[in-house]
């Protein structure tokens, strides 16, 4: 075991980054307990020094023990190769120290675990940069397919969590058993009385105009105003519209998880009650599905998304947050806290059982399905701020749990050893011209 970890690039890196560290904290002690730099001016200089003295040997660490290979010209290593990394290090303290700091610190996160995420964040963003862009070490993917043997592997403990609902305990499905013949539309409700109606109301509408097969269930989270009332009478106008009370605790994630349970279709997309997603990108959604992806995630902040009434300051967090889960986890996808995003049935097996209690749910299902290697893409969508009943999440309360369930996924990626990995092959996507 010990010599595999010992292959293990991001464990080569960490070692690498603490012998820098010792190395930083021997200069200094060197240059002003025994050379004498011991006024305020050459203390200093001896900081300047020694950081820079031990980035240059964590750079050959990491150049002749992680990152092995390439060129090792002089015009390479010296013009290329130690100017981007000192751009890479520096990167890594501005975020830490400008970005991630102050906006943990506004959430109220303790500044024990602030310092901790932020070594942790920092590190991440070195090692990122470092592979990607330094030292250009890049695996095809197809030689990582080809890594990857067959078959799905749940931890022992989860098996009465996940009873029948483990793909192990299902064949192969043929490749025309990945359409999607009924399409489940998930809404979380509480107190939603003043848009419940006008919402499901323009869903049905564009899903029938699109001769889509669906069923849209809402799930009543233990409202104390008219939507239970609403929504019987919906169902009895519309049989493809049901509802049932949340049997868990109140809460968003709780709410979403009973919907998760009850759905009958192939595949589910989770929409907002308060008409804040659009009904079209809900179709969008159907037939980027029947090309054959695992999920589909929308986002607000590519070329074609658009963001209506967005409170100034929840804008500057949620991109902030979202930035952050970018870097952590290398991620091109930019809108993960968004909670209108599509998956197949299968992808809802295989990232169950599901953890978070409240908004933070919306982190929780697409870092874990990204993670376990379940296929995605991504297309612009068109948000709208809510026009009537009140906003249910709170940012202050959200911080830490949104901060626990992000680092619970960036250690499973990371220190799981790909026990949760999908590792069936999987299909090939269709073409949209077939």
């Amino acid at each position: 075991m010990l010599k595999k970890l010992l292959r293990q690039k991001v464990f080569k890196f960490i070692v690498g980054g603490g012998i820098a560290a010792f190395i930083n904290l021997l200069l200094i002690f060197a240059l002003i307990e025994w050379i004498g730099f011991n006024t305020p001016t050459l203390r200093n200089i001896a900081n300047a020094l020694s950081i820079e003295l031990s980035l240059l040997a964590s750079f050959f660490i990491y150049r002749i023990w992680v990152w092995t290979g390439g060129a090792w010209t002089f015009r390479e290593v010296l013009w290329r190769q130690i100017p981007l990394y000192h751009v890479s290090a520096g990167a890594a303290v501005i975020v830490r120290i400008f970005i991630l700091f102050p906006l943990l610190d506004w959430l109220k996160v303790d500044y024990k675990i602030n310092t901790l995420v932020g070594v942790l964040v920092s590190a991440t963003l070195n090692y990122i940069i470092s592979d990607r862009l330094v030292f250009k070490t890049s695996v095809k993917s197809s030689q990582r397919s080809a890594e990857v043997p067959s078959g799905i592997y749940y931890p022992e403990g989860l098996a009465p969590a996940l009873e029948n609902r483990s793909p192990l305990l299902r064949p192969l499905q043929p490749e025309n058993s990945r359409k999607i013949k009924v399409f489940s539309i998930v809404i979380p409700a509480h107190n939603e009385e003043g848009c419940i109606v006008t919402t499901i109301q323009s869903i049905s509408q564009i899903l029938e105009a699109e001769k889509i097969a669906y069923e849209i269930l809402v799930v009543n989270d233990n409202s104390r105003d008219r939507t239970e009332e609403l929504l019987q009478q919906l169902n009895f106008q519309n049989s493809n519209v049901r509802y049932v009370n949340n049997y868990y605790p109140n809460g968003f994630g709780f709410a979403v998880r009973c919907g998760l349970e009850n759905f009958q279709g192939d595949a589910v997309a989770i929409v907002m009650a308060d008409s804040s997603d659009a009904p079209e990108n809900i179709v969008d959604y159907y037939y980027k599905l029947q090309e054959g992806y695992d999920c589909v995630f929308g986002s607000r902040f590519i070329k074609g998304g658009k963001v209506l009434d967005y409170p100034t300051y929840k804008l500057i967090v949620n991109r902030l947050a979202n930035l952050f889960i970018k870097i952590l986890f290398g991620l091109k996808f930019n809108d993960t806290t968004n909670a209108f995003k599509a998956y197949r049935r299968e992808v809802i097996d295989g990232i169950s059982p599901l953890l978070s209690h409240h908004f933070n749910l919306t982190v929780e299902m697409p870092l874990k399905a990204i993670v376990r290697g379940y296929s995605y893409t991504t297309i612009p969508i068109t948000w709208c701020n809510r026009q009537t009943g009140i906003s249910k999440l709170k940012l202050k309360e959200m911080g830490s749990r949104y901060l626990f369930i992000v680092l619970y996924a960036w250690l499973e990626k990371y220190l799981s050893r790909g026990d949760y990995t999908r590792k069936h092959p999987q299909l090939i996507i269709q073409s949209k011209n077939q």
